[in-house]
């Protein structure tokens, strides 16, 4: 069969009138701003566009204190603030806000005017290209779900914070993420908001002459128009494919409409196009990234994007793939199936019908890398399999990962023995700045050697945990715990009263959560494996547990996939122990879990539990992000844990992999309620004279002096670019 040739794409020059990468970025909405904040404040409109701010001990609160009360109604978003803020005449009046403001903008100036440094092959001209299909870099750009999402945003901060030359490529989803609600029964709900980016920190990428950037790629055999969004993270730009335009009909309107989008059609033409026209996107914009990171298969098409050059110029399919290959690195982050996407033969060939032709292949040489072999036609097309075969470098997020990944996916290596199949791991870490509390910052600002922040993955920087008084600790863990307390109290009484709950059961968290009573926090996405039915597996053990002289406090939470009906009935069980008075008093569920109520839980509870059904987890940060403000962990031994339980602080349950899963669930969770029972509640309540626990604080400095400087973002993109670019 003769193979057409692939159709010409359209070039930058009419678009982009050669405008270097990071200048064609429209500025219109910031004038509007501009024109509405009164001129002492605009400092705060160029720190409102560039998220930088997030991150920043004054951040927050700066913007907090132009209007507090409205600053809470739009969620934290500066650009609404601004936009809607009746209040910025006092505010611009304020000798002190205005200083502030200065300072920080003068700050983000200094930062964005630092030399990038070379990374491995990676230049400022060159970057890195890091693709996923899902950042969380704050709460006021909703474009994550969970803990992929929260990898990635980590990973574009310290990016910044090191000046590594990085550039991200993701989708702008207009209705983000669902957001949760829970019936009366416990039964999740999910409704989606429309997301309008005129509100939202991004900037419309435009020419010089301010015509928008717009390319084409072909979807379902028909021509989908797409634009670009862009956002900044201190020095790293997000661009942000979007399908929403005017010219697109409805149906392609919607491609980039939700983050994970039930559709299997839906969501393989997401993909293409964040593989495929993501690169495309940065053509247009004149870079040409030195490595392409594909953080999850997701975006693993991008491969065929990278090669179509070389199959223009004469070069073959497999030499094209080949040369482009040693562009590529991937992370895989998931040993489950569902989250290693595999499509039929004809669900790829209805999304993509034109793609074999523009690259002068058949059919079957597609299906073929991602694992469909032409002596079986009805092989699954994987991503991750695709991904594994077109990237030079493989890697999981831990150690453990990085083993059951290779056993995992050595049949596509049939001649190598399993520790010899090409896929690492570098474990993750999360960013200090972002998930650290202020006043855990601060009291190391107190007793570190200057700069520690910056040397964070350097163990020497924490030598002097040992010698921080306990009292000090102590006092600390108390402050944010009774600031957990107080988000709990108001946030899980706003739950209560829009599910209908009795006004019993409605005044319970906000009379029986106490500042002085030992927290446990347990939050993650809902899925069978993380387990979370485990806390309540025995329901006389578990009540014992918070009816007890010494009782527990419980804070939950966490989303099921809207599609996951086992992961919503595992919640709704737990929601049936709630007619204990016990339950109403000491255990709350909040819902619409984000990266606010991440971070009071993670700050703010004593103790961190995590049950997955080992090896199923390949990382977890959640314990890591605990342990870094002083919280202790209990966890199942897998992921991150299987490198970091030695020597630091918690408690760890062996579980035995291989058993029938009820026997494995009823030994953990008996080992679950010993350990709390007996060993940790003893120990929190065990104090001095002074009413210091001291061996708890001796536990909570093993955890920051082993975990922080291991678990940490900086030293997971030094490893990065060192190993792996």
């Amino acid at each position: 069969m003769a193979i057409a040739p692939p159709p010409p794409y359209p070039g930058p020059d009419e678009l982009l009138d050669g405008a270097p990468a990071g200048q064609a970025a429209s500025i219109r909405d910031a004038r509007q701003l501009l024109a509405r904040v009164p001129p002492p404040l605009h400092p705060l409109v160029e720190l409102a566009y560039n998220l930088w701010w997030t991150w920043q001990p004054d951040g927050d609160a700066l913007f907090r204190a132009v209007d507090p009360e409205r600053w809470e109604h739009c969620g934290h978003n500066p650009v609404r603030l601004l936009a809607e803020s009746t209040r910025l005449a006092p505010a611009a009046a304020h000798p002190a806000i205005v200083a502030r403001a200065e300072a920080l903008v003068a700050s983000l100036r200094a930062e964005r005017a630092r030399p990038a440094q070379q990374a491995a092959a990676a230049t400022a001209e060159h970057p890195i290209a890091f693709f996923s299909s899902e950042f969380a870099i704050h709460s006021s750009l909703p474009m994550y779900s969970g803990g992929l999402g929260v990898l990635a945003g980590d990973f574009l901060k310290e990016a910044s914070d090191r000046c590594v030359p990085l550039i991200g490529v993701g989708l702008f989803y207009h209705l983000g993420y669902f957001h949760q609600h829970l019936d009366i029964t416990g039964w999740q709900h999910e409704s989606w908001s429309r997301e309008a980016p005129e509100q939202l920190p991004l900037t419309l990428v435009e020419s010089a002459r301010g015509v928008p950037l717009r390319f084409r790629i072909a979807l379902r055999g028909r021509e989908v128009a797409v634009g670009v969004w862009r956002a900044d993270v201190g020095r790293v730009p997000l661009y942000l494919l979007d399908t929403d335009l005017p010219e697109n009909a409805p149906m392609d309107r919607f491609i980039t409409a939700q983050l994970y989008v039930g559709d299997r059609d839906y969501r393989l033409m997401q993909y293409a196009l964040l593989g495929l026209g993501g690169l495309r996107a940065l053509g247009l914009l004149g870079i040409e990234p030195a490595v392409l990171h594909l953080n999850e298969g997701h975006a693993a098409l991008a491969c065929l994007e990278l090669a179509r050059p070389a199959i223009d110029r004469g070069l073959s399919f497999s030499e094209a793939i080949e040369a482009a290959r040693q562009r590529i690195v991937f992370t895989t982050h998931t040993p489950l199936a569902a989250g290693n996407e595999s499509y039929r033969p004809d669900e790829v060939q209805r999304v993509l019908p034109d793609l074999p032709a523009r690259l002068g292949i058949e059919p079957r040489q597609l299906l073929e890398l991602g694992g469909s072999p032409a002596s079986d036609p009805h092989r699954p097309f994987g991503t991750t399999v695709f991904a594994l075969r077109t990237s030079r470098r493989a890697n999981g997020v831990s150690r453990r990962h990085g083993e059951v990944a290779r056993a995992m996916w050595q049949p596509l290596w049939p001649d190598l023995p399993v520790q010899e199949v090409p896929i690492t791991h570098v474990t993750n870490g999360v960013h200090l700045r972002t998930w650290m509390a202020a006043p855990m910052r601060e009291l190391l600002d107190r007793h570190l050697d200057p700069g520690w922040a910056d040397h964070a993955a350097e163990p020497g920087y924490w030598d002097a945990i040992d010698a921080i008084p306990d009292e000090e600790l102590w006092a600390v863990r108390n402050q944010l715990r009774t600031a957990l307390v107080s988000f709990v109290r108001q946030r899980s009484v706003a739950d209560r009263l829009l599910r209908g709950e009795a006004i019993d059961y409605i005044e319970g968290a906000a009379r029986g959560f106490d500042p002085a009573v030992l927290t446990v926090g347990f939050a993650r996405r809902v899925a069978a494996y993380k387990r979370l039915g485990l806390l309540a597996y025995d329901p006389a053990r578990a009540l014992a547990l918070l009816r007890g002289p010494r009782p527990i406090q419980v804070i939950l939470a966490g989303n099921a996939h809207p599609r996951d009906e086992e992961a919503k009935r595992h919640l709704q069980r737990l929601f049936a122990l709630k007619g204990d008075p016990s339950v109403g008093l000491r255990v709350v569920f909040l819902e619409d879990y984000e990266t606010r109520v991440a971070q009071a839980m993670v700050a703010g509870c004593d103790l961190w539990v995590n049950l997955p059904r080992p090896p199923l987890e390949a990382s977890g940060t959640s314990g890591m992000k605990s342990a870094i403000n002083g919280g202790l962990h209990l966890s199942v031994l897998d992921g991150w844990w299987c490198e970091a339980h030695e020597g630091s602080g918690g408690w760890t349950i062996q579980s035995e992999p291989g058993l029938e899963a009820a026997v494995q669930d009823a030994r953990d969770a008996d080992r679950l309620y010993s350990l709390i029972g007996t060993e940790v509640v003893p120990l929190f309540h065990e104090r001095d004279p002074a009413g210091v626990p001291r061996r708890w604080v001796g536990r909570i400095k093993a955890a920051l002096r082993s975990i922080a400087p291991r678990f940490n973002a900086g030293r997971m993109v030094s490893e990065y670019v060192k190993r792996i670019y």
